[in-house]
């Protein structure tokens, strides 16, 4: 009995401690979003724009001329629209008619493509060997494959060894042999021609 008593009491402290918990936390929690992926200036719009005079272009992207920023404002309301500040480099500043949400979506957008492209361009090597089996070559050519369509370039060197180098012409058809299944898969672009060295042979390509 005693046991029970003592069990019912823990349960009920942990209780009250949740309770607690939650209602110290429950805003947080409920309005958690996750950090953005990149920082994204903001453009003013409406009343946090404090120009006197703005440039007016409307939402078709004709412009409008100067007015000042109370006329500016009232067009935007009676359109039921907003006015968004495009820059403030300008004398005086460039402002536009639209709907804020959308052009914060679009510039959004226009961020992560940048940050994508940004991300690509590397150059990938790719490595054969003198005595490489048709299914390696082929299992390379996929892995090409896959950095091409990234937007990759590609780095193909065939290496030799020893003996290999007197038969630099066999490592230059296997090149040639690696080029040929590539296109079969994928249109690609021979940025540096195959070069020959004392000990490899290369090339670089790149997708069309």
């Amino acid at each position: 009995m005693l046991f029970v008593q003592f069990y019912n009491l823990k349960l009920k402290q942990n209780w009250n401690k949740l309770v607690e918990l939650l209602s110290d936390n429950f805003w947080t929690r409920a309005h958690y979003s996750p950090p953005p992926q990149f920082k994204l200036n903001k453009p003013q719009y409406n009343n946090q724009i404090k120009a006197e005079e703005v440039r007016l272009v409307d939402e078709d992207g004709q412009q409008l001329g100067v007015f000042n920023l109370s006329e500016a404002l009232t067009m935007a309301k009676e359109k039921e629209l907003d006015l968004i500040m495009i820059t403030d480099k300008a004398v005086p500043p460039i402002c536009k008619i639209g709907d804020y949400g959308k052009y914060l979506y679009s510039l959004q957008k226009k961020e992560r493509k940048n940050i994508a492209g940004s991300k690509r361009g590397e150059t990938k090597n790719i490595r054969l060997s003198f005595n490489i089996s048709d299914n390696d070559m082929l299992t390379k050519v996929i892995a090409t494959e896959k950095f091409l369509n990234k937007g990759d370039k590609v780095n193909v060197e065939l290496h030799l060894k020893g003996r290999e180098k007197q038969l630099s012409n066999v490592g230059l058809e296997k090149i040639k042999k690696f080029i040929k299944l590539l296109e079969e898969k994928i249109p690609i672009k021979i940025e540096k021609e195959i070069k020959k060295e004392p000990n490899k042979i290369s090339v670089t390509m790149l997708k069309k």
